[in-house]
Parts: C-alpha cells; structure tokens; sequence
C-alpha cells in the first residue's frame, strides 16, 4: 500500500495536468506540469502535455520541439509520437508527417486517443484508406466518442464508402445529437426532401449570435442545402447570407487584397528555360466548385493517369525557397522574390513530392500525375518555369454559376484565400480577377502546354472533350475515363459525392433559380466588366 500511495503522489501532478487540459485551462495545466517536471514525475508526459498545448494555442514549432524532448526520454512515448505527426503536419511538412503517422500505426497503438490523432494526420495528407482503418480502431475501443466517429464518416465519405459514412455519423449524433460537423455531413450525403430531412433539427441548433463562426456556417449551409433541395431556393440564399454573417462580420478581408495577389501573380509569367524536365505532371486549375473534380476523374480512371488530389506542395516549395517571412504561403511578397528561385531544384522537389503523394505508390509507374489544386490558377506562371513540361487545364465556367458555387460553399473558416465566398458582391469581383488572369495565362503560355476547358462542354459532350484533353497531353483515348462515376479512388473535395454518380446537366444555369437575390452578384460582375451569357 505504501509503495502504491507513493507512485500516485508521484503522478499528481500530471493527473492533475491532464485534468485541467482536458477541461480548457491551459494556464493551470501548464503550471501542473511544470510542478511535474519539477518534482521528477515523468519527464516524457510532462513534456507531451507541454505539446498538447503548445499545439492547441497554434503553436507548432514549440510543439514539434517539445515531442522531440518527450521522445529523447521515451522513445515509445505513443502520444508523443502521434502529437510529433501532428506538429509536422501544421508546420506544412507533410512528407515527414505521414511518415512519422506510418510509422507510428506500425508499432500497433491500442490508445484511441493515439489512434485518432495518427488517422487525422493520415486522412489529411490523403492516405484516406489507412486512416479509416485507424479510425475504426478507435471507435471500436471506445464508440461513444462522438469526434472519433465523425472522424471516421468523413474519412469513409472519401473513400466512397458513404452508407458507412452514414452510420459513423449517426453514431456521432447518437452521442452528442448536437454535433455540427456530423450532422452538416448527414445532410451532405443525400437529398433532402419534405418527408425526410434534417430541418428541424438543424433549425434548433442555429443562432444568429453564436460566438463560433464555423458551427454557425455548417448548420446554415446545412440549411441552405436542405432548402435548396426541395426547391425553395430564396430560403436557401436567405440561410447563406445568415451562415456567414458571422465570419464575414469577424473579417478583414477587402477585394483590394485579392487585387493586388493577382496582379503580382501575372507579372511571374516568363519564358521557361532552366527548369525541370519532366512531362508527368498535370495540374488541373480554376476556381472550386466548377468541376475541377469532375475532372480529375474523368482523367484519372485512364489507366496512365492518375490523381495525387488537392496538394499545396507547388506553392509551400516556393514559399520556402522564396524565403519571404510573410505568414501567407499566397501573397504578393513570395510572388515578387520568385525570379530568384532556381527552378530546375523547385521543378525536381515537387515531382517527387507529388509521386509520392499518391496513396498505394500509384505515382512513381503513372505516365501523368494530377494535382487538382484550384489555387494554383496563381502559379501557373511559376509553374511552366519549374515544369515546362507540365500540361496545365483550366476549368471555366459560367460567370454567375461560379461566383455562385463559390458563395454556396462552406470552405474552412481558418483558410483565408476563400475569404471573398463569404460575400455575393465579392464572389463576383472575384470571379472577374479570375476571368482577367486566366486571359492572360492564355497569352503568355504555349498552347501546348496551358489548355481551358468549359464545365457546359464537358456536360454536354463528355466523350468528346475527353478526347480533345486526352490528346492535348499526350495519351490515347481509353473508355474507362468515359465511367468516371466508377472510378473507387478516393475523393476529399466537397464533391465527393456528386462524382460517384453518373454525369448530370442540372446544376448548369443554377444561378437563374434564385431569382433578385443575386442583385448583389450580378451588379458586381456588371460593374467590373463581365459579360454574363443567357
């Protein structure tokens, strides 16, 4: 008994930091921990706890060094290891990041905690499968964990495995009924309709004075799409503007800052002489939302291609080659220290980074690799300077359909380069930056190697299209790309339903259903020069 009483005398301190972590006093925990260290409680929890908060008060770098500590002492510290993958996955190292979550998953973790964090970072640098299975392991120990089962729907979402998705989404309601992020993902994955929706429910949960902007825009948009789905289309825009009163209110964004990233990427546009030689890459850009993933898998279920998704890989290669000190990886900054790179070595780092992206090591045999980021529309320049090999396919579509989309669509409240989406008057200015640059992409690029394709022609005239951007980068025509909807690779983007099914016509000429409450929209694409077509 003495020997037992001991021992716990010894950990009170780190009990006692654990406890105030898990409820929200960073302050107490921290002085807990370091009374812990003091009084020679184990150094190695001290210090991953130490990195818990670190990394909850965005602090990566402090974290990624204190897991470090923590792993010197306890080399088999799972946590540690886990909080380790976490930190290189904030500090955009995302190689190092699903590595060390690979490695970790290896050595067979039973806590769930360590679990769910490892499929975190797994799902989040696109080792979608992987990271479901992690998933399932935690919510197996322990399924009353409503975050863990939401974890695992969207990863099973991704994976295409949606009546499955389903059912971890109940599974998180069931626990906690007024999960947000859970039930916005219910309703994402089928139709509503007058008998059988979330209305109710989502309706009760909504406050227009909530203090937390991101559940106020997943309840709101979950609304709007309910509403858009039976078709009352001035209630679902009447439940837009309401979803993103909040984060546009708490929002320093002006069109002007746009303006001035834009007019800075088009003076990157040079001849290509010194880069890398390599034709594998494919990057299909433009704004999201208008098909840019109908795309990607389109091409990707040719047998040559395939897809390493959405990466940011292009644009933090130049960031930290620029070595410009500016948080933004986008920003006029990077872009005007460009000229300085050395191409050849950010064209060679990025192909292998982008091979290697590719889940099941598909990339390092396929003739093309894709990289559907919409925002590298911005580096197009930079890119054909690295890569001038590299086949770049612009996806345009209807002016007010895109600026639409755009507002339609409930992008992460802490990524600001979709700042404009909170704003029908901006979406349009935005669109227009868009049109302008994308104009000049196609004055300053090879033919060969910049190719734009519409979204309506696509719809219209799959298989040729198809053929045109096929032969446009250089390989056959296979019938496959023609059963896209077949396609079982992963998708992470908010279309990740949408392409599952076969090819269909009624989202083209949305925008004419909402009627005078897109004004604001049409005014603004009016005002800055756009021609809208019938």
């Amino acid at each position: 008994m003495k020997q037992m009483s001991e021992t716990s005398s010894r950990n009170a301190h780190l009990r006692q930091a654990a406890t105030l972590l898990a409820a929200g006093d960073h302050r107490g925990a921290h002085a807990s921990c370091l009374a812990a260290l003091h009084n020679g409680e184990s150094q190695a929890q001290a210090l991953f706890l130490l990195a818990l908060i670190a990394a909850d008060h965005r602090n990566p770098t402090k974290a990624l060094e204190l897991t470090d500590r923590a792993l010197e002492t306890e080399q088999d510290h799972m946590g540690a290891r886990a909080q380790r993958a976490r930190a290189l996955l904030a500090l955009h190292r995302h190689d190092e990041a699903r590595a060390e979550a690979e490695a970790a998953a290896a050595s067979d973790p039973e806590d769930g905690h360590v679990l769910d964090t490892l499929g975190v970072v797994l799902s989040r640098t696109g080792a979608y499968q992987a990271a479901a299975a992690l998933f399932r392991r935690a919510t197996a120990r322990r399924p009353d964990q409503a975050d863990w089962q939401y974890n695992l729907g969207a990863a099973l979402q991704f994976t295409g495995e949606l009546d499955d998705a389903r059912q971890a989404y109940l599974a998180a309601l069931k626990t906690r009924p007024d999960h947000h992020r859970a039930l916005s993902s219910l309703v994402s994955l089928s139709r509503q309709t007058e008998a059988d929706n979330q209305i109710a429910a989502l309706e009760a949960l909504f406050d227009d004075a909530d203090p937390d902007p991101a559940r106020q825009q997943h309840l709101g948009h979950a609304l709007a799409k309910s509403f858009e789905d039976i078709g009352d289309h001035p209630a679902a825009l009447s439940w837009l503007v309401r979803a993103k009163a909040g984060r546009r209110r708490t929002s320093a964004y002006g069109i002007d800052r746009d303006r001035a990233l834009f007019a800075a990427a088009a003076e990157t546009a040079k001849p290509a002489m010194a880069g890398y030689d390599d034709p594998s890459p494919l990057f299909i850009v433009g704004l999201p939302r208008t098909g840019t993933t109908l795309l990607d898998r389109v091409l990707s279920s040719h047998p040559d291609i395939v897809s390493a998704g959405e990466l940011g890989d292009f644009a933090l290669l130049v960031k930290r080659m620029a070595g410009t000190p500016s948080p933004l990886v986008l920003d006029v900054e990077t872009f005007q220290a460009a000229d300085r790179l050395d191409f050849a070595a950010l064209g060679r780092a990025y192909v292998e980074r982008c091979r290697a992206a590719v889940e099941d090591g598909a990339g390092l045999t396929a003739a093309r690799v894709i990289d559907k980021m919409p925002l590298n529309v911005l580096n197009v320049g930079l890119i054909h300077r690295a890569l001038p090999n590299a086949r770049i396919l612009c996806l345009r579509r209807h002016p007010v359909d895109s600026a639409l989309s755009n507002y339609r669509q409930l992008f992460a409240t802490d990524f600001p380069y979709y700042d404009y989406a909170f704003d029908l008057a901006d979406a349009g200015r935005y669109y227009a930056l868009f049109d302008r640059l994308v104009a000049h992409w196609r004055e300053a690029l090879p033919a060969d190697r910049f190719a734009e394709v519409a979204y309506e022609d696509m719809v219209e005239d799959l298989e040729g299209q198809t053929r045109r951007l096929l032969g446009f980068i250089g390989l056959p025509f296979d019938p496959a790309c023609l059963a896209f909807h077949e396609n079982r690779a992963a998708v992470s983007t908010a279309s990740s339903v949408q392409v599952r099914s076969p090819l269909y016509s009624t989202s083209i000429g949305r925008w004419k259903r909402y009627g005078d409450g897109l004004r604001p929209l049409l005014d603004a694409l009016s005002a800055e020069g756009v021609v809208v077509p019938d």
